[in-house]
């Protein structure tokens, strides 16, 4: 009886690994809440005004709703504050829709790809990289220069 269990259990479970390779295991943790600008801001890769772009253009996709849902959304996203203070919450998004694709189209087509990966679906830099088919590393460089333009079109000083 105790077999059967045990057979039944590895089917269900699946087979386990052994760590009997002589490698230490190390736990890592990790700040879900930290997007990719954040990283490299706290890390001194980019600098203020364009961690602020960033943040802007952010905040814009996330008021705008532009992100993809599987199901129905009934409440929309909330942000405090912000440009459009006066306005009914159709108006907001429209102006926020607006701003978007405007930040996006001065960045350029060949620098809206990694905006909306890295900086709007929160995608890593090496992830990104390789969805784009770059090279290894160049991905910060590229995000730099778009959010140069995305801090122009804000007129971030």
């Amino acid at each position: 009886m105790r077999q059967q269990l045990a057979e039944r259990e590895l089917t269900v479970e699946g087979p386990r690994r052994q760590a009997g390779d002589g490698r230490r295991r190390r736990s890592v943790t990790v700040n879900l809440a930290e997007s990719p600008p954040s990283w490299l801001h706290a890390r001194g890769h980019i600098d203020d005004r364009l961690f602020d772009a960033g943040q802007r253009l952010r905040a814009d996709y996330e008021r705008a709703q532009l992100s993809p849902s599987v199901t129905m959304r009934w409440e929309p996203v909330r942000i405090k504050g912000g440009p459009d203070a006066g306005l009914y919450p159709t108006e907001r998004q429209l102006a926020a829709r607006a701003r978007f694709h405007g930040a996006i189209d001065a960045a350029g087509t060949g620098l809206s790809d990694i905006l909306s990966r890295v900086v709007c679906a929160g995608e890593s830099l090496p992830d990104a990289e390789r969805c784009l088919n770059w090279p290894a590393r160049s991905g910060k460089l590229v995000l730099k220069l778009a959010l140069e333009r995305v801090a122009e079109f804000y007129r971030i000083g």
